[in-house]
């Protein structure tokens, strides 16, 4: 792969993240604005990542029968319409639907870049380019939260809109043609979804967002409600999350090359329990926030890194729709964990994350099982495990 096309894409998914992470650090000041509930205002947050989820599953199998250029070249330019929509929205409504488009076609970015990484990466590097990737995501995730807390929040759509149309221009001139190859089934997804290592790894995938995302999605109403923090505040100990995020992408993916994939996850579930138990079980200073936040981040990309490294060792013939399902599935399943915690946290915040962190543990416990089955032959089983 050439650098230029690397860099091309991660720019697009630079973009696609600036402001996830920042949505749920912005829910107050959006409901503040249009002086409605922050629990209503909280519904961006799953009409962005259900249909992001929903859509994703279609962008893999498209690229068996269109040029993956021009996909991305219509998708991210809709994309960035609708984030400029969303920065003019007059109403809740209005946003809600900004949001809507905005996770359709923002959808078909990091599929395509995992394609490309399985069929253009040696074993050996893969998980370096997906941890850069990522990393570059996290980067953008932390700017865009870092620029949530001092700018009003329609600017934090105005920017990937802007910055969006100018990736277009190089993507243009840039980004090759990825020919479709038409050989066999365009949709394998029934094919795939009948073989116990892609059950299995996805069964993982499905539970470790739900719960994650029924905790990080709530965080910055949590800090305004119950410890009464500013805006500011809010998105500085959200920032930190994309921070750690970073350092976690990049050092997770070398671990997950040398330690092996499932140490690598195990490890960041392991710091995922440690951070929500330590919000539930103690009244913490917002100097211990920000350390917890450090460690919710590094041990969810832990688990994101060394997930993703594992879908790029899937049998070539399942690459697209591992691609597709693991946006999908992520998704999908973050939006059903915000949605559903968004009901608990209404009644209780500590009740809600007291059933997320459990969740997380039982977890935790079955996921060398779940992983391990991954894949069937021993040599592949022994150098996930490292």
């Amino acid at each position: 792969m050439k650098k230029i096309v690397f860099v091309i894409l991660c720019l697009e998914g630079a973009l696609l993240s600036f402001n996830v992470a920042a949505a749920s650090a912005l829910i107050p000041s959006i409901a503040g604005d249009f002086g409605v509930d922050q629990f209503i205002t909280g519904k961006i947050i799953w009409l962005y990542m259900i249909p992001y989820g929903i859509a994703a599953l279609a962008y893999g199998p498209l690229v068996r029968i269109f040029d993956a250029k021009k996909i991305e070249l219509i998708c991210f330019a809709l994309f960035s319409l609708a984030n400029l929509g969303a920065g003019l929205a007059r109403s809740l409504g209005e946003l809600y639907a900004a949001r809507f488009f905005m996770g359709i076609f923002g959808a078909s970015v990091i599929p395509l870049i995992l394609i490309l990484i399985s069929h253009a990466a040696d074993e050996k590097n893969r998980g370096k380019l997906v941890g850069l990737f990522f990393g570059s995501t996290f980067a953008a995730s932390l700017i865009g939260l870092f620029l949530s807390g001092i700018l009003p929040w329609r600017a934090i759509f105005f920017i990937p809109s802007i910055a969006g149309f100018c990736v277009l221009i190089g993507m243009y001139f840039f980004l090759p043609s990825f020919k479709p190859v038409r050989s066999g089934t365009v949709v394998r997804y029934s094919s795939a979804l009948r073989d116990r290592r892609i059950i299995s790894v996805f069964s993982y995938i499905f539970l470790i967002s739900f719960f994650y995302h029924g905790i990080q999605q709530w965080l910055g109403v949590y800090f305004s409600e119950v410890c009464g923090l500013k805006q500011v505040a809010i998105s500085m100990l959200i920032t930190l999350t994309s921070l750690s995020g970073i350092f976690g992408e990049a050092v997770g993916g070398w671990l997950s090359d040398i330690s092996g994939r499932i140490k690598t996850v195990e490890a960041g579930i392991a710091l995922m329990i440690i951070s929500i138990f330590s919000i539930v079980a103690f009244k913490l200073p917002v100097s211990l926030l920000a350390l917890v936040m450090i460690v919710w981040g590094i041990g969810w990309t832990f688990n994101h890194v060394g997930l993703t490294t594992i879908l790029t060792d899937l049998p070539k013939e399942f690459v697209n729709e591992a691609a597709s399902l693991n946006s999908g599935v992520r998704f999908i399943a973050g939006g059903a964990g915000a949605l559903l915690s968004g009901i608990f946290m209404q009644k209780n915040f500590n009740l809600g994350f007291m059933m997320f962190g459990w969740g997380l543990i039982l977890l935790a416990v079955m996921a060398r099982k779940y992983l391990s089955v991954a894949f069937s032959s021993t040599s592949e089983v022994g150098r996930l495990r490292g």
